[in-house]
């Protein structure tokens, strides 16, 4: 019963919890009366339940009593501000209660007045790395003491953490002078990052750059080995005293020298340090040792860190930095990542540093090392808006509190929130959060954890380009933040060819007063942010210009793209990387809904698609109207393929089975609107090429047959003439001019090519392939698939067709030379003239000529024999292949790997210049797209690389398999 009553105290361990608070312990609860032992007890109670955990504190209390004597009792029951001090430092850190245990007088640190002294009191005079460790574990005793009960707010803390940082690394120097002398060289300890810009944290290494210049007469190598001999144990004391001491961030890294001159700092960066390299220096402040030599480094520095953001890399050595940030971040703690992640403190940071390099070369306010300082500069110079800033303010300050309270714990680097109920329990008492009516605690912090996050998200791409669009669009003078000259250097450093043309285009979407231009001025900071992610900036913007003057007036347009959370960036994303998607998309702005959710853009499958369609048709009685509205249909679906293909939604297998689906589906309400309801014979339409093997690319034609069969009585003639009529008419409806992409019928592989027949009857066909067909046709038909009309006549067709496509026996030696020779005058005479032939993606080296092929021959070969191997794909004749052992599974797998490259880059080629083409470039903007869309990390060139790499290793087993064969 006493157990239930101390747990409105917070308390959860009951039985544990009545010990130790019982007579028999601190003698805080009277087990009898089932109450406080008396009113300082009342308050020591009360004081436990505001701890992190309640449970720890008292237990780690009563621990520090047992090792420290009655009088820590006493003074916590009388001492109120000593009891909130000691209670929370116990309560939030099982770490910090075993060091007062094992050290029972430290807890006298936090008595009388705690911010009489500055930061690192006690590590001065020290002459003993242990006295330096003892002061330094006492003075963070007392800035945790002060953060936890509010006496100091995060940005103090963080100051007298970094305080305590220079008062420790000079006090480690020190101590490192004494043992090796310095009479050779002035050394200065110059303090990076968190460090650097005050805003240290408690668990973390602590970054620096080393400078040193001779004394007392000593050449310069002399000095160099003194620099280093004092600043490698200088980094040692450290270690054992506090943190690591990194100095990764020194030129060349973990390479280069730990020590150099200021002249040589200045050689290496005039020559050879990166844009991030000086987005590094914004932190660099003297913190220990010789600091008018440090002052004297960062004074010869400032001119290059400046200027740098004027270089012409900078831009993608800013993205590679922020690629490289992303992708250190593990999978599964991306989501709870409060530094690196999305809406965390890197987002804040990163915005800020940027802002710092491009706006700090023309205004001195802003060349400070500490966020928060460059950030309320920012705001106070115009840059940020006064409300965006306070956000974000707001939002650093309690993610720096989150990030502390983690770390205080077992005082160990980390910056992840817990997923389990008990660390997330815990975390959220730290913070201060108690369930009300409302919520539980951790549904408090939750709330404001997402609440804070959301806001740094939306506004990390804002913060980029408010100045910009402050000063671009048409506002009150006063209220103009950027001159346009100062917009067009924010643009071309973003990587916009041309910033005057831009700009240009933000003043169109964002000029005047009406709800659409303000719509498009709180839109466009994310966009241009997407927009300068893709090759060609200038592309994406002037699609989107085009676009919104489409459909900008219609209430819907905007509205979906400032409230459907992905639509907006993946718009920006398509528009910038393809010009398929821009001219789709100009001709129905509706299908700009699909991209709202991912559901949306999982294609439909055949029979959804020719129910759809069908329907479309069948509202109108003109047949070019109802095709109109069939053409209509089959923009919205290659709208839906291509987006979520360039999105990374599909494989390649599965845009081909989608692309010829739509084929299907269209071939075959086109039949029913030419051929009618009830057709006077039977007409079947037959797959071939690309189309039938269900692996159509965005420009392939609808390769076909057509086959019919007259009803009973039907003279053959009249036959041919309906059948003739239907397909010619089929063909001439998909052919209209239209917006949308074309799709040519191409009846060329049918007996005779273009000199024989456009339509067939079964019988016809059937005495050609017995009697005149060549083996190239015996070739086409392994392709051969149903895809519209007649079902049964169909399927006689196919049964007619297996006969050719697996002859009994398979091929004859001489069927085989002739299938070589064929083969070899496509090498040589279809490849495109100036082609390149390493890089055509379907007849080039290890494109998909080479492999399909290469499966087709054993296709004809062995078809007759091995059942498997009769379809029409060829990823799965393939397969078939491999397991009834026809190809060695390494051969299969350089086999796949080239066809799934070829097919892959020519579907892209198409989606970014908007035409069909089959060359992939070895330079320029359209390879940078191709290398962005299929590898986010990937440079161009080392894109082109890999294509050769895999096209060679095809192309080496084609060669082997289809002449051994």
């Amino acid at each position: 019963m006493a157990a239930g009553h101390l747990a409105r105290f917070g308390f959860t361990d009951n039985e544990r919890t009545e010990a130790v608070a019982g007579p028999d312990g601190l003698g805080l609860w009277d087990p009898v009366n089932r109450r406080p032992a008396d009113d300082e007890a009342a308050a020591v109670l009360d004081t436990l339940y505001f701890a992190a955990d309640p449970d720890l504190a008292l237990f780690e209390l009563h621990r520090l009593v047992e090792a420290a004597g009655p009088e820590v009792a006493a003074a916590v029951r009388e001492d109120k501000a000593l009891r909130r001090r000691l209670i929370g430092v116990l309560g939030v850190s099982a770490t910090l209660g075993d060091l007062l245990v094992a050290n029972p007088d430290e807890w006298r640190e936090l008595v009388g007045e705690q911010n009489s002294r500055p930061a690192g009191y006690t590590t001065r005079e020290v002459s003993s790395v242990p006295s330096l460790r003892s002061g330094y574990r006492r003075e963070l005793l007392r800035i945790v003491a002060a953060d936890l009960t509010g006496a100091a707010d995060v940005e103090v803390t963080m100051r007298r953490l970094t305080e305590l940082a220079d008062a420790t690394l000079q006090a480690a120097l020190a101590i490192a002078i004494a043992e090796q002398g310095s009479d050779t060289c002035r050394l200065a300890v110059i303090a990076m990052g968190k460090c650097g810009g005050r805003e240290l944290n408690y668990v973390s290494d602590v970054d620096v750059v080393f400078v040193a210049e001779p004394d007392g007469g000593a050449d310069v190598e002399t000095a160099m080995r003194a620099g280093s001999a004092l600043a490698a144990r200088m980094m040692e004391i450290c270690g054992f005293v506090a943190w690591p001491v990194d100095a990764q961030l020194r030129p060349e890294g973990s390479r280069g020298a730990l020590v150099r001159t200021v002249a040589s700092h200045l050689a290496y960066y005039r020559k050879w340090a990166k844009t991030w390299e000086f987005q590094a220096l914004l932190k660099a402040r003297p913190a220990a040792g010789d600091l008018e030599l440090g002052r004297e480094w960062l004074a010869e520095l400032q001119p290059l860190i400046w200027s740098a953001a004027e270089r012409p890399e900078a831009v993608d050595e800013v993205r590679g930095m922020r690629r490289r940030i992303i992708e250190a971040i593990p999978r599964a703690e991306v989501d709870r990542e409060i530094k690196r992640g999305p809406g965390g403190l890197r987002d804040i940071e990163f915005a800020v540093q940027l802002l710092q390099l491009v706006h700090g070369r023309a205004d001195e306010s802003l060349r400070t090392p500490t966020t928060l300082a460059g950030l309320r500069a920012l705001i106070e110079g115009g840059y940020v808006g006064l409300a965006d800033g306070e956000a974000l303010l707001r939002a650093y300050r309690f993610l720096r509190v989150v990030e502390h309270r983690l770390q205080l714990q077992r005082l160990r680097r980390t910056h992840t929130v817990p997923d389990d109920p008990t660390g997330l329990r815990w975390l959220a008492h730290a913070l201060g959060y108690r369930p009300n009516a409302a919520r539980d605690a951790v549904e408090s912090f939750r709330a404001e954890w997402v609440r804070h996050a959301g806001e740094v998200r939306r506004l990390h791409a804002k913060l980029f380009y408010r100045p910009l669009l402050e000063a671009v669009a048409r506002v009150p003078t006063e209220q103009l933040r950027l001159t346009p000259d100062a917009a067009r250097a924010r643009l071309d450093l973003l990587g916009f060819a041309d910033p005057a043309g831009a700009l240009r285009h933000i003043e169109a979407l964002t000029g005047g007063v009406s709800r659409t231009a303000a719509i498009q001025r709180q839109l466009l900071p994310a966009l241009l942010s997407e927009f300068a992610d893709a090759p060609e900036p200038d592309r994406g913007l002037l699609a989107y210009r085009q676009v919104s003057e489409k459909v900008g007036n219609t209430p819907w347009y905007l509205r979906l793209l400032r409230d459907e959370g992905p639509v907006a960036l993946r718009l920006a994303r398509l528009l910038a990387l393809s010009r398929y998607v821009t001219e789709l998309l100009v001709h129905d702005p509706e299908a700009l809904r699909l991209l709202a959710d991912d559901a949306e853009l999982v294609p439909r499958s055949a029979e959804v698609l020719t129910e759809g369609f069908a329907a479309a048709a069948a509202r109108h009685d003109d047949p070019e109207t109802a095709i109109n509205a069939v053409r209509a249909l089959r923009r919205r679906e290659l709208f839906r393929i291509a987006c979520a293909d360039l999105l990374g939604l599909l494989d390649v297998t599965t845009v081909g089975d989608a692309l010829s689906a739509v084929i299907d589906a269209t071939l075959r309400a086109t039949l029913g609107v030419t051929a009618g309801a009830e057709p006077p014979l039977e007409f079947a339409i037959i797959g071939m090429g690309r189309l039938g093997g269900a692996e159509t690319s965005y420009p392939s034609d609808a390769d076909v047959l057509f086959v019919y069969e007259a009803a009973p009585g039907m003279a053959d003639d009249a036959a041919s003439g309906v059948a003739l009529t239907i397909a010619e008419e089929l063909r001439r409806l998909l052919a209209r001019p239209a917006h949308d992409p074309p799709l040519g019928v191409d009846a060329d592989l049918r007996p005779e090519g273009r000199q024989g027949p456009l339509v067939r009857s079964l019988g016809a066909y059937q005495q050609y392939y017995a009697r005149w067909s060549k083996v190239w046709e015996a070739q086409a038909l392994l392709r051969a698939r149903v895809v519209a009309g007649s079902e049964s006549l169909g399927a006689r067709f196919l049964a007619l067709a297996d006969s050719t496509r697996y002859p009994v026996g398979g091929l004859t030696r001489e069927q085989i030379h002739e299938i070589r020779r064929l083969k070899a005058r496509v090498d040589s005479e279809r490849l495109p003239r100036g082609a390149d032939p390493a890089t055509h993606t379907k007849l080039g080296r290890g494109g998909l000529a080479d492999v399909e092929w290469t499966v087709q021959l054993l296709q004809l070969q062995h078809g007759h024999a091995v059942p498997s191997l009769r379809t029409p794909r060829t990823l799965e004749a393939l397969a078939a292949a491999t397991a009834a052992g026809l190809l060695d599974p390494a051969d299969a797998v350089a086999l796949e790997a080239g066809w799934r490259q070829a097919s892959r880059v020519r579907n892209l080629l198409t989606l970014v210049r908007g035409r069909a083409s089959d060359q992939l470039p070895r330079q320029g903007p359209d390879l940078a797209a191709l290398a962005t869309i299929l590898r986010e990390d990937a440079e161009p060139q080392e894109y082109l690389d890999e294509y050769l790499r895999v096209a060679r290793r095809t192309r080496t087993t084609v060669e082997r398999i289809f002449h051994d064969a």
